[in-house]
């Protein structure tokens, strides 16, 4: 039982602590801005082009899209740069020195994210509500709920997977605003998947966010839970893979940087 309350501590002092380390250089103005802001300028920007391109002032499709990809900017960069700032300050070395359970220190840099990321999902949709009439009506809290949690949490496995990319490349920013910007095409935020050619929807599919805001949309629209379990349950297992393809990767590097006496980089 010791054993338990302790990685329990483990999991949450770590997760704390990597997110408090990430964003302390932060005042609150400007990451107030970075969740109402960025979130306003996406939706407008991608819903006015729908209206143009489709002649419809109907454009829930956008305004949901975007609103949920939104939750990629705490999945993807956030929790990458919660991985890969660990090389970047120093800290690596002390991490990898200790002792700690390594899954439980490394699925512990996701959960802030997670949380975070919902909320930003929350302000976008919120937006929609202001600005574009988005009726929320039909939606069911419960699954609406359900549906985002899952939806992030397999985003951020994408996420851990790119941050340990980072401790092996010299620019993982330049990474993460390319797979940041192919989940506006590919997920079908914008684009609908049907209208795409067959070998992007194959890809499509492999990546997170796809099931997880055709789900969202379902459930706007007033789809029950049971309707949208298979969509979730392919979301969670393409996180999952990403999730273990990532922590795979991490004990790889550990292991080469200690095969070869440096604990910064291999």
């Amino acid at each position: 039982m010791k054993a338990v309350w302790l990685d329990i501590r483990l999991f949450w002092e770590s997760a704390w602590l990597s997110y408090v380390g990430l964003f302390s250089w932060l005042r609150p103005g400007t990451y107030l801005a970075s969740k109402i802001i960025m979130p306003l300028a996406q939706i407008v920007f991608f819903s006015l082009i729908g209206m143009f391109a489709s002649g419809s002032r109907d454009v829930s499709f956008y305004v949901i899209g975007n609103s949920v990809q939104i939750l990629a900017v705490s999945a993807i960069f956030g929790v990458s740069m919660s991985v890969g700032g660990e090389r970047w300050s120093g800290t690596l070395s002390y991490l990898f020195g200790t002792p700690a359970n390594r899954l439980i220190l490394f699925v512990g840099r996701a959960f802030m994210h997670i949380l975070d990321g919902m909320m930003g999902v929350l302000f976008a949709l919120g937006w929609g509500v202001v600005l574009f009439g988005l009726d929320l009506s039909h939606t069911s809290p419960p699954a609406f709920g359900l549906t985002l949690l899952i939806t992030t949490i397999s985003t951020s496995g994408l996420g851990l997977l790119m941050g340990c990319l980072s401790l092996t490349v010299v620019d993982v920013m330049f990474v993460n605003n390319t797979v940041y910007f192919a989940l506006l095409i590919f997920s079908g935020a914008n684009i609908p998947l049907g209208t795409l050619p067959a070998w992007i929807r194959a890809i499509s599919f492999l990546l997170p966010l796809t099931r997880g805001i055709e789900a969202v949309r379902m459930v706007i629209a007033g789809n029950s839970l049971s309707q949208v379990v298979p969509l979730l349950v392919g979301e969670l297992l393409v996180g999952l893979a990403y999730l273990l393809l990532g922590y795979l990767f991490f004990r790889w590097f550990e292991f080469q940087a200690r095969r070869r006496g440096t604990l910064e980089a291999v």
